[in-house]
């Protein structure tokens, strides 16, 4: 017998622990439940009740489905305070993951009924089950590397890759064959998920366990109070959370404001025909772009960001979140372009905008958020003290959740501005903000007693 043989749960894949491939497996499933059923979400509650059809919607307004939008989104990230705290002090991040996993399963089933009591009881389970699995999950991630492992960052990558599959099939499902089958689609995945997660988890023996156990190595950490070093790290993470609600507030106009956009005032024809689609690209299909991006970008964004600061260049936590707020901002400058080419006469459109205008928001927006999103699922791993670990990663998701009502209520200001006055507001706003934080970043460290260098050396 090889007693130099590694257990399951040490080995490597690709230079990385193979736990973070199982989690990045479970992770894409779970988003491509979330975010397939998001990119459908929008234009289900707009699309008009046609008795009878698979396509009939609930025919609300603009403004009704945008705030309704930016306030679900809210709370499935805002019940991520409530998932980390119970991990944190009662059962551990693997029992959560497992908890929230199995209600996303039910909450995706109950939405593929075409009935309206199934379509909120849908939405509350999704609530709770994102809550329960999303932060957990994510500091799990972070649990497979040691304090101080330079591959954490680039782990957080490929994890984030997984996390934007999601939205590719789903969209054109739902444009087939009817909303309630993206929807019940969105379930099958949640389900697969659930499978992986428990074969998997050979894999992850001593990562999410609660950490308050008797036999814990950690049960005294759990009791200590915070010290200087712990509350300056915190002071850094809730400063990084304004960041976090100005570039989500924007981003999220893409399952929103852009969805509507692009359902109502762009050119979606093409001169070929696509298999399973035709010639006409389903809105929501344009969902899929952004995860498109992420897949073929992902790892060389984080790669760039390993040698730029192996070359000894500024490369902090904050720095490359405000750089993501900055390049995300230019592609709504786009969207300022594609809103001009739309000619209205009355309420009635007579030319609608390109497509290559929202491709290359997209694009933009892509690059931007993979400077700012996987760099703080990283950050907050890195500076969170062990007994609040779930709780700061589900208080950077309830940031998120914010930032996604923020998301509504700026879209409801475009049925009295106009897209272009919204599009060109958001993209100044935060091109200016983002230039703020980088030059507040030197006073911000003085501030904060060094708890940022204290992240950037791995102390």
């Amino acid at each position: 017998m090889n007693n130099t043989a590694k257990l399951p749960h040490q080995k490597e894949l690709f230079g990385h622990p193979v736990g973070l491939y199982v989690l990045f497996f479970v992770e894409m499933w779970e988003r491509f439940s979330y975010y397939g059923m998001r990119a459908i979400l929008t234009l289900f509650l707009a699309a008009p009740v046609i008795m009878g059809d698979p396509q009939s919607g609930y025919g609300w307004s603009n403004a009704e489905t945008l705030s309704f939008y930016g306030t679900y989104t809210m709370f499935v990230y805002l019940t991520s305070i409530p998932g980390g705290w119970i991990a944190d002090k009662f059962i551990g991040q693997k029992k959560a993951v497992m908890i929230g996993g199995l209600l996303l399963c039910l909450g995706h089933g109950v939405l593929a009924i075409d009935a309206q009591w199934a379509f909120f009881t849908g939405l509350i389970l999704i609530v709770l089950g994102v809550g329960m699995l999303k932060p957990n999950i994510s500091t799990m991630v972070g649990g497979l590397y040691k304090e101080g492992d330079d591959r954490r960052d680039i782990g957080f990558y490929v994890f984030y890759i997984g996390i934007n599959l999601g939205a590719l099939i789903v969209g054109i499902v739902a444009a087939k064959w009817g909303w309630h089958y993206g929807f019940g689609l969105a379930g099958i995945g949640m389900a697969l998920g659930q499978v992986m997660y428990f074969y998997g988890l050979k894999y992850l023996t001593g990562v999410g366990e609660f950490l308050g156990a008797k036999d814990s190595l950690n049960k005294d950490a759990m009791k200590k109070p915070l010290n200087k070093k712990e509350k300056d790290r915190m002071l850094v993470m809730f400063l990084s959370f304004l960041i976090i609600i100005v570039f989500w507030g924007a981003f999220e106009q893409a399952g929103g404001l852009m969805s509507l956009y692009t359902e109502q005032k762009t050119d979606r024809i093409l001169s070929f025909s696509i298999p399973l689609i035709g010639n006409e690209v389903p809105a929501a299909v344009f969902q899929s772009i952004n995860a498109f991006f992420i897949i073929i970008l992902g790892t060389v964004i984080g790669n760039f960001w390993y040698k730029w600061a192996k070359k000894g260049k500024e490369s902090s936590s904050l720095f490359k979140m405000a750089i993501g707020v900055i390049i995300m901002a230019f592609g709504f400058f786009f969207m300022s372009k594609a809103s001009t080419e739309v000619v209205m006469d009355g309420d009635k459109i007579i030319e609608k905008s390109a497509m290559i205008w929202l491709v290359l928001a997209y694009l933009f927006h892509t690059i931007g958020e993979l400077c700012a999103s996987p760099v703080a699922l990283s950050f907050i791993t890195k500076l969170a003290p062990i007994k609040y670990a779930s709780f700061m990663m589900g208080a950077y998701f309830a940031a998120t959740g914010l930032g996604n009502k923020v998301a509504g209520l700026v879209g409801e200001l475009s049925k009295d501005a106009g897209e272009f006055e919204v599009f060109t507001g958001i993209a100044v706003f935060c091109t200016i903000f983002g230039l703020l934080i980088i030059a507040i970043l030197k006073p911000l460290k003085r501030l904060t007693h060094g708890a940022e260098e204290l992240e950037l050396n791995n102390e």
